[in-house]
């Protein structure tokens, strides 16, 4: 008896969380138009993001400690700004997250999703105008023009302390644009994207200073998440 109603529990649940087809159809539309969009129109680097889903994340890592959001396979040097690969690469994985490599043409910096909320409104206080930015389950991310190693070392080393809750997307690294699913919830835009060509992106030297204090007031700890 206690076997038949698990499995009659289960079932429930599966059928309610379900998403209709006309959901999942446009979303996997939204994720093409975007990557589309990310490599033709703005030339920034895509590729798809290893999936995940109720079980975990679909790489070969049991422990992956970040479901879904991150590259897999193809990896991360294969990422294009070629349409016709991201149309084979989306047709083959329609629900693949969309990934874009930070550091050539845009960076990112993350913080935690409270700091987010709180750092964005000082900038708003302030009329400091801030480029796309995403939020995640846990954080948010705001995208910046691409920075190199040494300029990031010296805006660090400028400030008095940097909390390892604030983190970096430069050369080598990624972000995880809307509308990708990972294994932590949906990926959203707060600010998107505005402009017909490429959107209009800060340094990351005008927003140094904010993101530090803010972080520091809501620390996550050292754990990557997302």
């Amino acid at each position: 008896m206690r076997g038949t109603r698990t499995t009659l529990v289960t079932l429930l649940r599966s059928r309610l969380s379900a998403r209709p087809r006309a959901a999942v159809r446009r979303e996997r539309g939204l994720l093409l138009a975007t990557a589309t969009a990310c490599a033709a129109d703005w030339g920034w680097p895509v590729l798809p993001g290893a999936a995940a889903d109720r079980d975990g994340c679909r790489c070969a890592r049991p422990d992956c400690p970040t479901p879904g959001a991150h590259p897999d396979d193809p990896s991360l040097l294969a990422a294009t700004t070629d349409p016709r690969m991201v149309e084979w690469w989306w047709g083959r994985r329609p629900d693949a997250p969309v990934l874009v490599a930070t550091g050539g043409r845009v960076s990112a910096v993350s913080l935690p999703a409270a700091a987010g909320v709180r750092v964005l409104e000082y900038f708003d206080a302030l009329r400091i105008r801030t480029g796309p930015v995403i939020a995640t389950p846990t954080r948010y991310v705001l995208l910046v023009a691409p920075y190199t190693l040494p300029e990031l070392g010296e805006l660090l080393v400028a400030q008095e302390w940097v909390p390892t809750s604030l983190r970096y997307h430069g050369d080598g690294g990624y972000a995880v644009l809307p509308p990708s699913r990972t294994g932590a919830g949906a990926v959203r835009w707060v600010r998107e994207p505005a402009g017909d060509g490429a959107p209009w992106l800060p340094a990351v030297g005008e927003l140094m200073g904010a993101l530090v204090a803010a972080s520091a007031a809501v620390p996550d700890g050292a754990r990557l998440a997302y």
